[in-house]
């Protein structure tokens, strides 16, 4: 697999470099007591035997298995209490190949109570024998830019999921053939061509089986009609008509926007959570909060840039979404939305940086390291009234007035943006010379 998705950068480089210079407690989820704010509430009885298969679906791709376990209810802010600040660490085109950064990572939240969303490629769970039976909107059938499975990817890959999802993970979707651009890419794509992605990539979770003859491995532990209710398009292009076709298929949220770290709101019925524009230590640019955008702003079109400067790199990274993370922390409280590959882009220095950024985060008093699907529960049960007024507030500005009078009367007329404090204990790029605009 790890051959397949080296052409899912080359499509990407122009928007990030525009984009570039324009633009959780420490316990295991899960358990009844000391759960931590990431976890269930405390006393909360987990489901028996989690993942026992209740009913097969289909093939045996997938079933019913009851509740997800390991997750936290959502709750209405009490009066006077100030919102936890959600951080979402989500990976695009999830699958586990040689490098095992899919189960790596999933130790990592699990050491450090970060529960994420995966969204899955479709034709990762296709064997490559069977391509044929994918045809994207204006392909020809057999075509993918990120290719397809292979046996052992698929099963290491179906292995990763079932236990993802039985942590409190949430699986997504990244769709299929990652097309690219404005020759047959999604940004081009109708609502009805996004329909035919959209049941396709449905139909090889839910037959991975049947496709690839590993009918000895396990079944997956969700039913992906219900299971999925979320997306970030390939290129984050083609949002207005996925979004369109999304609704009426029961999505719920959408992550392919750009934004800056407010509050997000509903479009098209749809919550509408972007990626966000976040620093680049020692540059006087914002980039989006994703490890593809940095590289592209550090290497250029290259994945594999200079080896000396690899370690400053993937320093900028942690340390922009450490102040990232600071001013919302310390001032608005909006979500942080940061988006990952499974890739070893510049010696791999990104991962370190992300795993970094986990242990420092996640383990802040009020944080919430959680998927988009607990993200969205906490926004609906929310008075909307609130949430209005919570947008209202600018990267970085926390109530002058403080959280329990803000939410309780409105937001005050103006105010002045706080200017956001530098985060403590985390230097820029550890001593070495910062690059200037």
């Amino acid at each position: 697999m790890t051959a397949a998705k080296k052409k899912i950068a080359g499509s990407l480089v122009a928007a990030a470099l525009v984009l570039g210079v324009a633009g959780c407690s420490s316990e295991e989820p899960g358990r009844d007591r000391g759960a931590g704010r990431n976890g269930p509430k405390q006393g909360a009885a987990a489901p028996e035997a989690p993942g026992r298969v209740l009913r097969l679906i289909g093939d045996g791709s997938t079933s019913y298995t009851g509740p997800q376990p390991n997750v936290r209810k959502a709750e209405k802010l009490k009066p006077g209490e100030t919102p936890p600040q959600f951080v979402v660490f989500s990976w695009d085109g999830a699958g586990e190949d040689s490098q095992k950064l899919f189960s790596h990572f999933r130790r990592v939240g699990k050491e450090h109570n970060a529960r994420m969303t995966y969204f899955l490629s479709g034709v990762y769970m296709l064997p490559e024998e069977k391509r044929e039976l994918y045809t994207g909107p204006q392909h020809a059938p057999g075509r993918s830019d990120i290719g397809f499975g292979d046996l052992e990817g698929i099963r290491a890959t179906a292995t990763q999921i079932r236990e993802a999802w039985l942590e409190g993970n949430e699986i997504g979707t990244h769709f299929n053939g990652h097309f690219c651009g404005p020759e047959g890419g999604v940004g081009t794509w109708s609502v009805e061509e996004w329909q035919s992605e959209i049941r396709q990539a449905k139909s090889f979770v839910k037959n991975w089986k049947s496709n690839s003859g590993l009918q000895q491995e396990k079944a997956l532990p969700f039913d992906y009609d219900k299971e999925l209710i979320g997306a970030r398009t390939p290129c984050l292009e083609g949002q207005k008509n996925f979004m369109l076709t999304a609704q009426k298929l029961g999505f719920r949220y959408d992550s392919s926007g750009i934004s800056k770290q407010k509050w997000p709101k509903k479009t098209d019925g749809l919550w509408d959570i972007p990626l966000q524009l976040v620093p680049i230590p020692g540059r006087a640019i914002e980039t989006l909060s994703m490890d593809y955008n940095f590289m592209v702003n550090q290497s250029g079109t290259t994945s594999q840039g200079d080896p000396s400067q690899h370690a400053y790199w993937g320093n900028q990274l942690r340390d922009g979404l450490v102040q990232a993370f600071d001013r919302a922390y310390r001032g608005n409280r909006a979500p942080l939305i940061i988006g990952n590959h499974f890739e070893s882009w510049n010696g791999g220095t990104y991962m370190r940086a992300i795993e970094e950024t986990i242990k420092f985060v996640c383990v802040q008093k009020d944080v919430r390291c959680v998927p988009f699907r607990e993200l969205v529960d906490w926004l609906d049960a929310q008075d909307p009234k609130h949430v209005d007024w919570m947008r209202t507030l600018d990267v970085g500005e926390a109530p002058k007035e403080g959280w329990a009078r803000f939410l309780t009367a409105g937001p005050a007329p103006s105010r002045a943006p706080a200017a956001p404090p530098a985060p403590a204990g985390v230097t820029p790029a550890d001593g070495q010379e910062q690059e200037g605009e």
